[in-house]
């Protein structure tokens, strides 16, 4: 078999010979034609030797802008239409509200800290600084409260309410400046603050009028404990506020002879002084122990209505109005034990 190639092969090669030369006359009596008529003078040895294709640009087939890697997978290019990487990281912040679940070993400052929010934005969402494993935590997008409308609020009482600027919050929140927000609707509030609780408030007037009566010299013997805001109601009907605190967490109502006294909340009467007798100051007075472990006081009173071991409830009447003991007027003086005074300014 290898002979018979042999000879095949030597048989043709005279003619692949032949077509390889006619072929290379062609190409080279073309291209001296070419030559010549674009007023050349050079022939088949003079032609220049054919060259590849050269680009100024080192990168001829790149295509126009880098493109970037987003989320370890898609592309998107760094040039272009709407919702390339270049709108992407001009973009406004988002305004969704996020919801966390706490993990093992989170903290209000962590959190806080993933988010990029401080702690008191996470504390007002969520009103609350104590969190487990489980809870479920709103996240605003930005640091400021969640405000849901109540009737009559405009953007410039929400903003003054939470010490915030209302041309931030309309825009945060893609309100025109004069929108007319509806009863229900929620905001976002940047930078703004939660307003204090009645606890808050309260503590703080206590705070105030303590300071009050030391600067004044007046005597001030107690009266430390929690804010029970709502448990404590008016002791009695009318009347007016005639001295802040003082003695025991005490305050003075100014109302005439024989107004009745009421239990400002439900318990049992431990103390019921009557017949005028000076009793420390106190003339005829009652004290009423109550189930959360206070106690409060009725004194100057004109009559007493109770006995000890009696059980009152709240608003029930133990007394009237007077003027016993150490008073210079008709009036109540009125003292919590264990607790703020909640009447206390």
């Amino acid at each position: 078999m290898a002979v018979v190639a042999s000879a095949s092969y030597a048989m043709l090669a005279p003619f692949a010979a032949a077509a390889s030369f006619f072929s290379l006359g062609s190409l080279l009596s073309h291209t001296a034609t070419e030559t010549r008529a674009a007023g050349g003078s050079y022939n088949s040895q003079t032609v220049p030797l054919l060259s590849p294709a050269v680009n100024i640009d080192p990168s001829p087939s790149v295509g126009g802008g880098e493109v970037n890697v987003v989320e370890g997978s898609a592309l998107l290019p760094q040039e272009g239409p709407e919702g390339t990487a270049a709108d992407i990281a001009n973009a406004p912040q988002s305004s969704a509200i996020s919801v966390y679940t706490v993990h093992q070993g989170d903290t209000l400052a962590g959190i806080a800290k993933m988010f990029g929010v401080t702690v008191n934005t996470i504390v007002w969402a969520n009103n609350t600084r104590v969190i487990k494993e489980g809870d479920q935590l709103i996240i605003l997008p930005v640091t400021g409260v969640r405000y849901t409308v109540a009737k009559g609020d405009t953007l410039a009482s929400v903003a003054k309410k939470h010490k915030a600027d209302a041309g931030e919050i309309a825009q945060f929140n893609n309100l025109a400046d004069d929108a007319v927000l509806a009863v229900g609707d929620v905001v976002i509030v940047p930078n703004g603050e939660a307003p204090p609780t009645a606890a808050q408030v309260a503590a703080t007037a206590r705070t105030k009028a303590i300071s009050k009566v030391l600067k004044s010299g007046e005597p001030f013997l107690g009266g430390s404990g929690p804010a029970l805001s709502g448990y404590f109601s008016r002791p009695l009907q009318g009347g007016v506020i005639t001295q802040g605190l003082h003695g025991w967490n005490g305050v003075d109502f100014g109302a005439p002879t024989g107004n009745n006294v009421y239990a400002a909340a439900a318990g049992t009467v431990i103390v019921a002084r009557s017949g005028g007798g000076w009793n420390g100051g106190y003339g005829n007075y009652v004290v009423v122990s109550h189930g959360n472990g206070t106690q409060t006081l009725y004194a100057h009173l004109s009559r007493v209505s109770t006995s000890v071991g009696a059980s009152v409830d709240q608003g029930e009447i133990i007394g009237k109005v007077g003027s016993t003991g150490a008073s210079t007027g008709s009036h109540l003086h009125f003292e919590v034990r264990g607790a703020v005074n909640p009447f206390a300014n």
